[in-house]
C-alpha cells in the first residue's frame, strides 16, 4: 500500500530494568527478559513484531495513553514501558491531580493565616481586634508537607520524561530551583523561631500554580512576547504625559495674585505632583476635580484638559488595549497551534502502535475495529465522547479495519458540540391523563410560571417599598407571609405537574427544573418551619425573636430565595441564556487567564506587605465612630477633603494579606485610586507611587482589558454558532468552547510529514529510516 511506503520505521525497545529504555542506536539485548522489537519494513510494506508474551497488552496500553494525551493536549514525549505507563496514568488520574491542586491551594492560602494574620473580623486599625496568630511551627509544618508533595511531583515528572527531556525543560529546572530555595528559606524561618519579618519564599509560591497548568505557561509566554509592543506604546504614553505636564506647569505657574493660584497649589506645584495629577486624569478618576480651579477662572483652560483626555484616554489607552490584544492573540494562536499538533500527534502515534501490534494483515489494511473498540473502552474520558467515538468506529465493522484517515476522523467527535437528548415522556393509558400530559408539558406552562414568578417579585418589591421606613417591630409580616404562601403553593403545583408530564428523569434532565425544584423545596421547608414556630397565622404575629430566627428574618430569607428563583427565566430567553452560559464557560475554560491575574495579585500583595505594613496609623484620639464628630480628633491632625483620612479609607491597608488583596482590587477599579497613592506617598516616600502605577498598568491597563477581550472572543464564538438556534436548542446543546476551539478556524492542520518527523524524534520510541 502507498500509505505504508511513506511511513517510517518505528521501533521501541525496553527491558525489565527500571530506567533502561534502549539506546539511540536502536540496538538491544534480544534475550533480555521483557525485551521486544517493533519494526516497520518499507520494502516489505508490512509491520512485523518480534514480541514476547504480553507485548500485545503493552501496545494496547501505549495506545490508550497516547489517546488520553491527545484528548488532554499533552505531550507524548514520555516513557512508554509498562511500569512507567501505569505510573503515568496514576499521576494524571483525577484523584492525583485534585490532590496536587489542593496542595497548591493550601500553600497559597497560608498567606491569610501567617504573620501578619488576616484572622480578624475587621481590617480597620481603629477598632481592629488583635488578629489570631497560629502557633509557631503550624504553618511551617503545613508548608513543609506541601513542599515534600511538590518534591515528589517533580521526581515523578522527571522520571516519566527522562533526563534528556528534563534538561530541555526550563520550567522543571525552575521548579527544582524554587523548591531548593524554599527549603533553605524554610530552614532559616524555623531556626529563627518564626520571628523573621521577610519570607522571600512567599513571593515564589505562585510559581507552583503556574507550573501545574500548561495553558497558564502558554499564556505567560504569550504575555512575555507581547511586552516589547506594549513597551513602545507605553513609551508614547509617557511622552504624552511629560509633554502635557510641562505645558501644564507653564500654564498654571504661580502668580502674584493668590486667588489665581488654586490650580498651581492643588495640582501643579512641582513636576511630581503635576505628573501624578495628569496620570490620574488619564484614568478619569479625578475628572473634573483637577480642572475646576482653572476652569472657574477662565473657560479656555478646559481646552488643555479636554485635549489631554481625548488624546491620552480615548486614543492612546484604547490603542494600547488593541495592541495588547492583537499581539497576544497572535502569540496565543501559535500556542494553540502547538496544542492541536499534540492532539494529532497523539492520535497518529496510537494508530502507528495499533497498526504494528503483531498482525501482518493489520499493518497492510489498517487498524482492526475490534482493537479500536477495546482501546476506547479503557481510555479515561467523558462517557458521551467515548460513546460518540465508539459509534463512529462501529460504522467500519463490516470492513473490519480502519485506515489512518478514518482513524483520525473518528476523533473529530472531540471537537463537536454535545447535544443532550431528554428522556422520552412517560406513557399513560388513560385518555384523560394523556390530555393532561399534553397540557402540562406545553411550553406555555413555563411561560405562565415565569409570569407568576415576576408577579411574586413585584409584590415583594411593593411591600418592601411600603415598609422601607418602618422598623422591624412596625412591619406587617402577616401580609407578606400570606402573599408568599400563595405563591409557594403555586410553585409546588407547577413542580408536581411537570414531574407528572415529563417523569422524574425527564424533569431532572432540564437544568432549570433542577434549580427551580431545589428552591421550591427550600421555600416549602421554610414555610412549614414558620407554621411550626409561630402556629397558625393571624394578623398580630409577634415579630420579636422566637427561637433561632425571628419571623422577619425567616420572611426575609424566603424573599431572598424567591428573588433568586426569578433567575429561572434566563434559560427561556435566548440572549440571556447565551450570556449566562458564556459566563459559566469562562469559569471552566478561561481559568488559566484568571489564574495569571491571581498570581499577579498574590505577588503584588506580598510586595505591598513588605513595603507598607503598618505605615499608616490613625491618630491616637480617633475612634471608629468619630467620622461625624471632629471633637475627638487631636488639634494637630487635620484632614483635607478627598484624602485617605477624610474619606475614611482606614480599612484599606497593607497590614495583612486579606486587606492587601482588597486594596489592590480598589486600585484596579481606578475609582479614587489617587487617594491611596497620595496617602502612601505622604506616609512613606514619593517613590511609593511607582508601586501603585506599576499595579495599575499590570492589572487595569493590560490584564483586565485582555480578559475582557477574551470574554468578547468567547461570546462571539458562541453567538456565531447559535444565532440560528431556537431557545430549546440553546438549552440542549453543550457548546465546546475551549481556547483551542475558539481559535480553531485560524489554525492549520499539521501535515503527515510533520507528524512523522516528530514521531521520529520521540525520545523513548526509537525510529529508524
Amino acid at each position: 500500500m502507498s500509505r505504508m511506503e511513506t511511513d517510517s520505521l518505528l521501533t521501541g525497545s525496553m527491558n525489565g530494568a527500571p530506567g533502561d529504555y534502549g539506546s539511540s542506536s536502536g540496538t538491544e539485548d534480544r534475550g533480555a527478559p521483557g525485551s521486544r522489537r517493533m519494526s516497520y519494513s518499507v520494502a516489505g510494506q508490512s509491520c512485523s513484531v518480534d514480541s514476547a508474551p504480553g507485548d500485545e497488552e503493552l501496545y494496547l496500553q501505549q495506545a490508550v495513553v497516547f489517546i488520553e494525551d491527545a484528548i488532554q493536549y499533552r505531550s507524548i514525549n514520555h516513557r512508554v514501558d509498562a511500569r512507567s505507563l501505569r505510573l503515568y496514568r496514576w499521576y494524571y488520574s483525577r484523584i492525583c491531580q485534585w490532590g496536587l491542586g489542593l496542595t497548591i491551594a493550601v500553600l497559597l492560602l497560608l498567606a491569610f493565616v501567617e504573620r501578619p494574620s488576616s484572622l480578624s473580623i475587621s481590617s480597620d486599625p481603629r477598632f481592629r481586634s488583635p488578629a489570631g496568630q497560629p502557633p509557631c511551627g503550624l504553618t511551617e509544618g503545613l508548608e513543609m508537607l506541601c513542599l515534600l508533595i511538590f518534591s515528589l511531583d517533580l521526581a515523578v515528572k522527571s522520571y516519566l520524561i527522562g533526563w534528556e527531556e528534563f534538561r530541555k525543560s526550563k520550567w522543571l529546572i525552575g521548579y527544582t530551583a524554587v523548591l531548593v530555595f524554599c527549603g533553605i528559606d524554610w530552614v532559616l524561618s524555623v531556626s529563627m523561631v518564626c520571628d523573621e519579618r521577610l519570607r522571600v519564599r512567599r513571593l515564589l509560591r505562585p510559581f507552583f500554580l503556574l507550573q501545574n497548568s500548561s495553558l497558564m505557561k502558554k499564556t505567560l509566554k504569550c504575555i512575555k512576547r507581547t511586552l516589547p509592543e506594549i513597551a513602545s506604546v507605553i513609551l508614547l504614553l509617557a511622552l504624552h504625559l511629560c509633554l502635557f505636564t510641562m505645558i501644564g506647569m507653564l500654564l498654571f505657574a504661580k502668580s502674584e495674585d493668590p486667588k489665581r493660584n488654586g490650580e498651581w497649589e492643588l495640582h501643579f506645584r512641582d513636576f511630581s505632583s503635576s505628573l501624578t495629577s495628569l496620570l490620574v486624569l488619564l484614568t478619569t478618576a479625578n475628572n473634573p476635580d483637577v480642572m475646576i480651579p482653572a476652569y472657574s477662572l477662565n473657560r479656555g483652560y478646559s481646552i488643555f484638559f479636554v485635549s489631554f483626555s481625548v488624546i491620552g484616554t480615548y486614543c492612546l489607552m484604547n490603542l494600547l488595549t488593541a495592541i495588547i490584544y492583537n499581539q497576544f492573540r497572535g502569540y496565543l494562536l501559535m500556542s494553540v497551534q502547538t496544542s492541536i499538533i499534540r492532539r494529532r500527534l497523539g492520535i497518529r502515534a496510537a494508530f502507528q502502535i495499533l497498526s504494528c501490534q503483531g498482525a501482518e494483515r493489520a499493518a497492510e489494511e489498517g487498524v482492526a475495529v475490534d482493537v479500536v473498540l477495546k482501546v476506547m473502552s479503557r481510555v479515561q474520558m467523558k462517557s458521551y465522547y467515548r460513546t460518540a467515538i465508539t459509534t463512529e468506529a462501529q460504522q467500519y465493522a463490516d470492513v473490519g479495519y480502519m485506515d489512518r484517515e478514518q482513524f483520525r476522523k473518528i476523533f473529530d467527535e472531540l471537537d463537536k458540540d454535545r447535544i443532550k437528548e431528554h428522556p422520552p415522556l412517560p406513557e399513560y393509558n388513560s385518555p384523560v391523563l394523556q390530555r393532561l400530559q399534553n397540557v402540562f408539558s406545553h411550553y406555555y406552562v413555563t411561560i405562565l410560571g415565569n409570569a407568576v414568578a415576576l408577579a411574586n417579585v413585584v409584590s415583594i418589591c411593593t411591600v418592601l417599598v411600603l415598609n422601607s421606613d418602618k422598623s422591624t417591630a412596625e412591619r406587617d409580616n402577616y401580609i407578606m407571609e400570606i402573599i408568599n404562601m400563595c405563591f409557594i403553593l403555586y410553585y409546588l403545583f407547577e413542580m408536581g405537574v411537570k414531574i407528572f408530564a415529563f417523569g422524574w428523569k425527564g424533569y431532572l434532565s432540564y437544568r432549570n427544573n433542577i434549580f427551580d425544584g431545589i428552591l421550591t423545596i427550600l421555600l416549602l421547608v421554610l414555610q412549614i418551619t414558620i407554621y411550626i414556630t409561630y402556629r397558625l397565622p393571624y394578623s398580630q404575629w409577634d415579630p420579636s425573636s422566637h427561637g433561632l430566627m425571628s419571623l422577619w428574618e425567616m420572611v426575609r430569607l424566603i424573599n431572598m430565595l424567591i428573588v433568586f428563583r426569578f433567575l429561572r427565566i434566563i434559560p427561556d430567553i435566548k440572549l440571556m441564556a447565551l450570556v449566562a452560559s458564556t459566563l459559566l464557560d469562562l469559569l471552566k475554560n478561561l481559568r488559566a487567564f484568571a489564574g495569571i491575574l491571581l498570581v499577579v495579585y498574590y505577588v503584588f500583595a506580598v510586595i505591598g506587605i513588605w513595603l507598607f505594613e503598618g505605615v499608616i496609623k490613625p491618630p491616637p484620639g480617633m475612634s471608629a465612630f468619630s467620622n461625624s464628630s471632629m471633637e475627638n480628633i487631636s488639634s494637630n491632625f487635620s484632614m483635607e477633603c478627598g484624602t485617605y483620612e477624610q474619606l475614611g479609607y482606614w480599612p484599606n491597608n497593607f497590614d495583612d494579606f486579606g486587606a492587601s488583596i482588597i486594596l489592590l482590587y480598589d486600585v484596579m477599579i481606578v475609582n479614587n485610586w489617587q487617594a491611596f497613592m497620595d496617602a502612601y506617598s505622604r506616609y512613606t516616600t514619593e517613590w511609593s507611587k511607582i508601586y501603585f502605577v506599576g499595579w495599575w498598568l499590570t492589572s487595569s491597563v493590560m490584564w483586565v482589558n485582555l480578559f475582557v477581550a477574551l470574554i468578547l472572543e468567547n461570546f462571539i464564538y458562541r453567538w456565531d454558532r447559535s444565532h440560528s438556534c431556537s431557545v430549546t436548542d440553546v438549552e440542549r446543546i453543550r457548546y465546546e468552547t475551549s481556547v483551542q476551539l475558539m481559535f480553531r478556524e485560524q489554525i492549520q492542520e499539521p501535515t503527515e510529514e510533520e507528524l512523522i518527523c516528530q514521531l521520529h524524534q520521540h525520545p523513548h520510541l526509537h525510529l529508524h529510516w
